[in-house]
C-alpha cells in the first residue's frame, strides 16, 4: 500500500480528553490525522468533572476559552475534611501551572475538546466503533478495523501509526495482547449529580478523607469521597476505592454512596432521591501505567488506555491530554523520518519520555496507594497530618503534582526530589 492510498498519516482511537489532545497536536504539526469515536456528542462520561490546573494548563494549550463566561465554574482549591478538621488549600502560585482549577460536565467538555481539533484540521468521524487492528504480513498494524454507522458497516481504515486513546476498556490494545497489568493499582469510582442550590456553586473542590455512615457513624468506611460544585444548580458528588482495601470488589458501592451521603446536611440536598439528577454510574480507574508498553509495533497508547491515571489522586484527564500532546509531538517527529529502524527509533522516545516524566512519581503514588488502603494507617495520618496546615500545603503539592521543575521553594525541591529518587515504574 503507498502513502497516498491511506485514509490518514494517523488515525486516533477515541475522541475522549487524550484522543482529542492528541489529534489536536498532530493537526497543528501539520499532520493528517484521522479521529475515530463510536458514540455521538454530546455524551455522558463517569467522571469527576473536577480539573486541577494541572489539566487547566492543557486546556490553554489547546486553545480553550477557560473563562467563567464560555460556561466553566472557577475554583480556588482544595478544601478537605477529616480527622474532625476542615480546612482549605489554595492552589499553590507556580510559574508552570496556572493558579485557578475548573468544573464542567463531560457531558460537553468531550465535545468542545473534539471540536477543537477539527478547527485545526483533524477529520473527525463519530459512530464508528474500532473493533480490532489492521496488521501486515510482519504484524505491524497499518490501520483498523471498525463498524461504521447504525447498520454497523465493516469498514476498513488505513494509516502508518495508530494511537489508541479508547480508555479504561483498552478494547485496541487488547486485540493486540497488551493487558493489564495487576501488580499496578486501580481504582473503582462511583458518581452522581444532585440539585444543590447550598453548594453548586463553591469555589473549592471538596475532598473527604474520612467517609462514615448514619448507622454506625464510629466505623469508618472503605475510600474517600468527593463533592464538586458544577455551577449549574447541581453537584458532582462521588466516591473512590482503591484496590489495596479489603473491601475493594467485595462492595456495593452504590450503597456506599447513599450510606455516607445520608451523614450530609439536609440543606445540602444529598440526603433525598429526589433531589438527584440520575443515576449513580462508575468506571475504573486504571493508575500507575497499569498497560505497557506504551509504544510496540505502530500503535501508541495514550491516556485511561496507558494505564495514566494519577495513583494519588485519582486524577486522569490532565495525564491523558499531557500524553496526546507528547504522542503527537514523538509522532509529528517520526514521520519526517523513513520508514523502518530511523523512524522506530524516534517512535522509542514516546515510552522513554513517559517513563523520564512520570516512573518515579507513579511509583511514589503505588506506595502511597498500598499505605491509605489501610484504615488504621488512614486514621493516623489523618489526625496527625490535618492539624498542619504547612504539611497539607506539602501534602497538597504532592497529591496533585503541582510542582516547578525549577526554581520551586522548599516543597518543590524535596518533591522533584523524591521523585528523582524513586525507581521508575
Amino acid at each position: 500500500m503507498t502513502a497516498m492510498e491511506h485514509d490518514a498519516d494517523v488515525i486516533v482511537v477515541g475522541a475522549g480528553p487524550g484522543g482529542s489532545a492528541t489529534a489536536y497536536h498532530l493537526a497543528r504539526h501539520g499532520v493528517r490525522v484521522l479521529l475515530l469515536e463510536k458514540t455521538e456528542f454530546p455524551r455522558e462520561k463517569v467522571c469527576g468533572d473536577g480539573l486541577t490546573p494541572r489539566a487547566v494548563k492543557q486546556l490553554v494549550s489547546m486553545g480553550v476559552d477557560t473563562s467563567p463566561e464560555a460556561g466553566w465554574l472557577h475554583n480556588r482549591g482544595l478544601r478537605v475534611i477529616g480527622g474532625g478538621i476542615r480546612l482549605e488549600l489554595d492552589w499553590p502560585e507556580l510559574a508552570s501551572f496556572p493558579s485557578y482549577g475548573l468544573v464542567r460536565t463531560r457531558l460537553d467538555f468531550d465535545d468542545l475538546l473534539a471540536k477543537r481539533a477539527v478547527a485545526v484540521g483533524a477529520e473527525l468521524r463519530t459512530g464508528v466503533n474500532v473493533m480490532s487492528p489492521v496488521l501486515d504480513a510482519t504484524g505491524r498494524v497499518v490501520g483498523v478495523n471498525a463498524e461504521v454507522g447504525p447498520d454497523k458497516v465493516p469498514t476498513a481504515f488505513h494509516a502508518p501509526l495508530v494511537v489508541a486513546a479508547d480508555g479504561v476498556s483498552g478494547r485496541f490494545p487488547l486485540a493486540l495482547g497488551l493487558a493489564k497489568r495487576e501488580d499496578r493499582p486501580i481504582g473503582v469510582a462511583v458518581r452522581r449529580y444532585y440539585r444543590s442550590p447550598a453548594k453548586h456553586d463553591d469555589n473549592y473542590l471538596e475532598s473527604w478523607l474520612e467517609l462514615r455512615s448514619k448507622e454506625n457513624p464510629d466505623k469508618l468506611l472503605p475510600g474517600y469521597g468527593w463533592i464538586f460544585g458544577m455551577g449549574d444548580g447541581r453537584v458532582n458528588v462521588g466516591l473512590g476505592v482503591l484496590n489495596s482495601s479489603s473491601a475493594f470488589g467485595k462492595t456495593n458501592y452504590r450503597r456506599l454512596l447513599t450510606d455516607w451521603l445520608a451523614t450530609t446536611p439536609e440543606d445540602w440536598g444529598m440526603t433525598d432521591d429526589a433531589n438527584a439528577d440520575g443515576p449513580i454510574l462508575g468506571a475504573a480507574l486504571p493508575m500507575g501505567f497499569n498497560r505497557v508498553p506504551h509504544y510496540t509495533r505502530g500503535v501508541l497508547l495514550v491516556g485511561d488506555s496507558g494505564g495514566m491515571v494519577n495513583p494519588f489522586n485519582g486524577e486522569g484527564i490532565a495525564y491523558a491530554m499531557e500524553s496526546g500532546a507528547l504522542a503527537a509531538e514523538v509522532v509529528a517527529q517520526a514521520l519526517a523520518r523513513p520508514a523502518g529502524a530511523e523512524r522506530e527509533r524516534a517512535l522509542a522516545q514516546y515510552p522513554a519520555e513517559l517513563k523520564a516524566r512520570y516512573g518515579g512519581y507513579y511509583r511514589l503514588g503505588g506506595i502511597f496507594v498500598k499505605l491509605i488502603g489501610r484504615p488504621e494507617i488512614m486514621r493516623i495520618a489523618t489526625r496527625h497530618g490535618m492539624p498542619h496546615p504547612t504539611l497539607m500545603r506539602f501534602v497538597l503539592k504532592l497529591l496533585a503534582n503541582l510542582t516547578d521543575p525549577r526554581g520551586g521553594d522548599a516543597m518543590d525541591r524535596v518533591i522533584n526530589a523524591m521523585t528523582k529518587v524513586a525507581p521508575a515504574v
